[in-house]
């Protein structure tokens, strides 16, 4: 159910925008006001661009921001707003270097200055800032330097207890970025002292394939009175800021429950299938390469647009020009409705993408775009996206999940040599999150190259188990009315004559 606009008011008013939609969604709306919070994270994380985005959304609210920077400089901080087509006019930036205060107090003492006066002398100045500017939002980077002058936690916890009661006066939201060495443990640095006390925690990090782009993710660690969106979310830093893609673990609030069937409009295809495909349903396509999988899926994506309905391909081993070209070469045109914008290809680059931002495009497909029909080609790419075996059954799962919710038509493709496996290499068993399975095959038979195909799994109603030939040529897409009775072992991909006493290991019987 919808939050009723006071409820989303009041929210908006206890939530500071962190500036990222995506991060909005998961903190359910932005940072608890009047608190202070923490980001921490590797170097290279995004933490500053973060901390920007967030203080220039309060600069957009009307809220002015200060940037109180005890690692960064003034003119880095510029850099890196330039480099995201930002201007930092409405953010005030006070640079509290440590070596300019060191130097200041040594021109005033005839002593030996400890880490204690650098450290009085440190809060002094932030507080002198805070005064000065009276800020609704504040950034202090970084803890690090703070845990360096104090010399231990329970010093570096006292002068936090202190910071939050003087910001706390002056209702600031504040962010404290934390440096965490990468590979640490989360509670060997610094900012452990810190977590205790912090309204929110958020953890970035990152991790370098052996080919392709960095991988970012984040994790909120807790937040305070608030309920949140717990585990991993994948994130890109881009020119613009950074783009937070959150999972897709939440329930749909209503569930598709009609099931409309959408027709191939190959008759013994729709035959075999107990009358079409449902929405709300997922098919698997399994084949070994050129068996016609693609072909098939484009069948329904043309079928679906011309009944008015959205659709969305998602390729992820060929060219959009490829498949379309392919298509129009058995008389399958989608190009009208990929300008009519009624159909939509997409490409994604197995080796920048993350599992996040995949599910993140599928769904604005399904929620912007409104498409009814998702076509993702194929699963061994998306096993390149995902590089860990061991999750991608859960990713997909989840993924499936909320297109079936939606109801959604998803048809999947994969090869059969992938699926079962060869040799030693670990696979995952796709078929049970599938609705329907179509089995392909080719087969030679006359001195030629022959395909079939197969329903072997429908959920929803009866369907026709027989074997027909599935015809693909520039006259177009066509299949058998007539089972291959005439064979067997034909989805072997070694058919004998149905009346042959040939076993199927080869020997005669």
């Amino acid at each position: 159910m919808a939050p009723r606009q006071d409820d989303a008011d009041e929210l908006c008013e206890r939530q500071a925008s962190s500036g990222i939609d995506g991060l909005d969604k998961i903190l359910r709306g932005g940072f608890p006001r009047g608190e202070m919070h923490l980001v921490q994270g590797a170097s290279g994380t995004g933490k500053t661009t973060l901390a920007l985005q967030f203080l220039l959304a309060g600069v957009r609210a009307g809220e002015a921001g200060l940037y109180i920077t005890l690692s960064q400089t003034r003119r880095g901080l510029q850099a890196i707003a330039r480099s995201h087509g930002w201007s930092l006019d409405g953010v005030a930036v006070h640079d509290l270097s440590l070596g300019d205060i060191t130097e200041q107090l040594a021109a005033v003492q005839t002593v030996l200055h400890t880490a204690d006066v650098e450290l009085g002398e440190l809060t002094r100045r932030m507080r002198q800032a805070v005064e000065h500017a009276r800020p609704p939002r504040v950034v202090i980077d970084s803890i690090g330097v703070l845990g360096l002058l104090a010399g231990s936690r329970s010093r570096l916890h006292r002068e936090i207890m202190a910071l939050r009661q003087f910001l706390a006066g002056y209702g600031c939201t504040a962010l404290f970025i934390g440096e965490v060495p990468s590979g640490s443990a989360l509670d060997c640095h610094d900012s452990v002292a810190f977590q205790g006390l912090a309204a929110s925690v958020l953890h970035l990090e990152h991790r370098t394939p052996d080919y392709g782009e960095v991988r970012r993710r984040l994790q909120v660690l807790k937040v305070r009175g608030v309920p949140f969106q717990s585990g991993h979310h994948d994130f890109r830093i881009r020119t613009g800021g950074l783009a937070v893609y959150p999972r897709l673990g939440e329930r749909v609030p209503e569930e598709y429950a009609e099931f409309r069937q959408i027709r191939s409009g190959l008759a013994p295809l729709d035959q075999l299938l107990g009358g079409g495909l449902e929405h709300g349903t997922t098919c698997l396509l399994i084949g070994p390469a050129g068996a016609g999988k693609s072909t098939l899926a484009s069948v329904y994506a043309l079928a679906a647009a011309r009944i008015g309905e959205a659709g969305a391909i998602f390729l992820l081993e060929e060219r959009p020009e490829t498949f379309t070209a392919r298509a129009r070469s058995v008389k399958l045109d989608l190009q009208p409705h990929l300008d009519s914008g009624r159909l939509a290809i997409e490409q994604m680059s197995t080796p920048d993408i993350t599992p996040g931002e995949f599910a993140h495009r599928v769904r604005g497909a399904v929620e912007h775009s409104g498409a009814r029909l998702v076509v993702i080609d194929s699963l061994m790419g998306y096993f390149n996206v995902m590089t860990d075996i061991s999750m991608l059954a859960v990713q997909m799962h989840e993924l499936l999940n909320f297109l079936n919710r939606r109801g959604v038509l998803t048809i999947l493709t994969t090869s059969s040599e992938w699926l079962l496996g060869i040799g030693s290499r670990q696979v995952v068993d796709m078929s049970y999150l599938s609705d329907s399975i179509i089995v392909l095959q080719m087969f030679e038979a006359e001195g030629g190259i022959r395909r079939c195909l197969a329903a072997v799994k429908k959920r929803q109603g009866e369907h026709d188990t027989s074997i027909r030939e599935l015809c693909i040529s520039p006259d177009g897409v066509r299949v058998g009315t007539e089972p291959l009775r005439h064979l067997r072992s034909i989805l072997s991909g070694d058919p004998v004559p149905a009346g042959s006493g040939r076993r199927q290991d080869g020997r005669g019987g």
